[in-house]
C-alpha cells in the first residue's frame, strides 16, 4: 500500500511543478506581449506555441477581450491556481488516508 501513498505524492509533486511553471509562462507571456517582441526569437516562439493552444480555446469559448486588451491570459492563470489547489491538495489528502 506504500506504494500506491508514494508515487501519489510523487505524482501530486510533479503535477505542482509543472503547473506552477506553466503559470509562470504565462505570466512571462502576457509581460512580453506588451512590447513588440521579434516573432522570430526562439523564446518567443517557445512561449507562444507553448500557451496558444490554451489561450486560443480560452478566447473560444468565452470572448474575454475587454476594450483591446485580451484577459485570456487571466482566465488561465485563474485556472492554473484552481488546478492546483483542488487537484494537487487532493492527490496528496487521498495519499494521506490510503497510508
Amino acid at each position: 500500500m506504500f506504494i500506491i501513498v508514494n508515487f501519489l505524492n510523487a505524482l501530486a509533486n510533479i503535477l505542482d511543478i509543472g503547473l506552477n511553471i506553466y503559470m509562470w509562462i504565462i505570466i512571462i507571456r502576457a509581460i512580453i506581449s506588451w512590447v513588440s517582441p521579434n516573432p522570430y526569437n526562439p523564446i518567443v516562439r517557445f512561449l507562444y506555441s507553448a500557451t496558444e493552444p490554451v489561450l486560443w480555446r480560452i478566447r473560444r469559448y468565452l470572448p474575454v477581450v475587454f476594450g483591446g486588451i485580451d484577459l485570456s491570459p487571466i482566465v488561465a492563470i485563474l485556472a492554473v491556481i484552481f488546478l492546483r489547489e483542488f487537484l494537487v491538495i487532493t492527490l496528496h489528502q487521498l495519499a494521506i488516508r490510503l497510508g
